[in-house]
């Protein structure tokens, strides 16, 4: 559990990765939503990430003041939801399974691909931020001239997939699925629905 906790941190430090309509928000960052809460807070809000009968069980990580991981709640499944994602003003929770996490540590490390062997699953109930530039998805929210926009609640599945196999388009659109980074091996499905609406299985 301490590599995945302690990667999914360094994911939500490194990474502003998003995941109705949307629209372009640009402008001066604002202080993180998450600053100051307690951690009554953190853990409710971590726990929004995902369907119930998962964060319940998922343990319950955060960053401390001091800037150092800290545990507010230990988890019986290999999920562990976050209260925060991109630091923006509106808190984005994320909740990942392992092989999710070996994707991230993957792009993380700058891998040729992604070193899960399963499909990865990773949740994001309030929604999630991305960066746009000329109209496409940018994996560098740094890039000079994007603008940041909000994308509703979705889950994702981090797996390779592509337009052209998948017949889905590689941009939000009235579908309410799509593949995020298509040219790249880090390409992985979107899917716009509330996590909290999945029939349980």
């Amino acid at each position: 559990m301490g590599r995945i906790t302690v990667v999914l941190i360094a994911f939500i430090m490194a990474f502003a990765l998003a995941s109705g309509s949307m629209a372009a928000e640009t402008g001066k960052k604002a202080k993180s939503a998450v600053q100051g809460m307690s951690d009554e807070e953190l853990i409710r809000t971590a726990r929004s990430a995902a369907p119930p009968h998962i964060s319940d069980n998922a343990a319950i990580m955060a960053i401390g003041k001091d800037g150092k991981l800290r545990t507010l709640k230990e988890g019986t499944n290999e999920f562990t939801c976050l209260p925060d994602l991109s630091g923006q003003e509106r808190p984005d929770p994320i909740c990942g399974d392992r092989a999710a996490t070996q994707w991230i540590t993957s792009m993380l490390n700058k891998e040729p691909r992604p070193a899960n062997t399963a499909p990865g699953i990773a949740y994001m109930g309030q929604g999630g931020w991305h960066f746009e530039k000329d109209g496409k998805i940018v994996m560098d929210p740094a890039t000079k001239g994007a603008d940041r926009m909000k994308e509703p609640p979705h889950w994702m599945v981090f797996w390779p997939v592509t337009p052209e196999v998948s017949a889905l388009p590689d941009e939000p659109s009235r579908f309410g699925a799509y593949v995020m980074y298509p040219d790249s091996p880090y390409a992985h499905l979107m899917i716009y629905q509330d996590p909290m609406q999945i029939p349980r299985g």
